[in-house]
């Protein structure tokens, strides 16, 4: 049972949800799942607010995409009473080969699954009057460790407001299975990727550098808030509307 501090908090998340479903005249929710904890913490407050028979679930493969991480997504919809699809975006991967001049780096291909991921999820929101589900926590938005109008992109994101060391939290006091909470965590965009070792610092590391960081107004006092800082100030972009000139009601 969840005590009075989640509780509540998860309540006015809830709430939330509810809200925007009832406000935009959807139907339900579409969300990705991974294999991971942020889309599981969120699915699981998706399902605890509207019922899991409305909410679809999609995991979306590529050639790296691990066993393991195919049980959890499974099990996690299968336990919520969720409805859940497995499909691999493989076939259109391979069609961006026919672009003129196609690159194909880790980054770039990184950015092309997330974005190519997210379409297929707005497709089906699209069609079927349902609205997308994000999972990203507040760590890695406010890092840019994210994908512009790849999986950055969403209609509600109801982890949001959570650092990643309080979705940790929040999973256990939702009894996130182990198998998911103990996994190392990573975007799955090469074999053996991992989030930590690509930004560089852990996420105890980075959570306290953000506090003390939005504590002291964004002025950092050592070498690590320095760093976490440059992060956040060099990923603004992502996290603001396009400069325009347009002056709009």
């Amino acid at each position: 049972m969840l005590d009075n501090e989640y509780g509540c908090a998860l309540g006015t998340i809830e709430e939330m949800i509810r809200y925007v479903i009832w406000s935009s005249g959807a139907t339900g929710i579409v969300i990705g799942i991974s294999g991971g904890i942020d889309s599981a913490v969120s699915a699981v407050m998706c399902c605890r607010a509207i019922g899991g028979e409305r909410v679809f679930g999609f995991t979306l493969t590529t050639s790296v995409t691990r066993d393991e991480d195919l049980l959890d997504a499974a099990e996690l919809c299968r336990s919520l009473g969720m409805h859940h699809r497995i499909m691999s975006i493989e076939p259109f991967l391979s069609s961006y080969h026919q672009i003129p001049g196609y690159v194909e780096t880790p980054y770039l291909l990184g950015n092309i699954m997330a974005r190519t991921r997210m379409v297929i999820l707005y497709y089906h929101a699209n069609r079927d009057n349902l609205l997308v589900c994000g999972t990203s926590n507040r760590t890695e938005y406010l890092l840019g460790y994210c994908t512009k109008y790849g999986d950055n992109a969403a209609d509600l994101q109801p982890i949001l407001h959570l650092y990643k060391t309080e979705v940790f939290e929040y999973a256990r006091e939702l009894g996130i299975p182990d198998t998911i909470i103990k996994k190392t965590p990573s975007a799955g965009l090469w074999e053996g990727q991992s989030d930590e070792a690509e930004i560089g610092l852990t996420y105890p590391e980075i959570d306290s550098a953000l506090k003390a960081l939005e504590k002291n107004r964004w002025e950092s006092t050592n070498r690590l808030e320095e760093r976490v800082l440059a992060l956040v100030n060099k990923s603004r972009h992502k996290r603001s509307n396009p400069p325009n000139l347009s002056r709009l009601p």
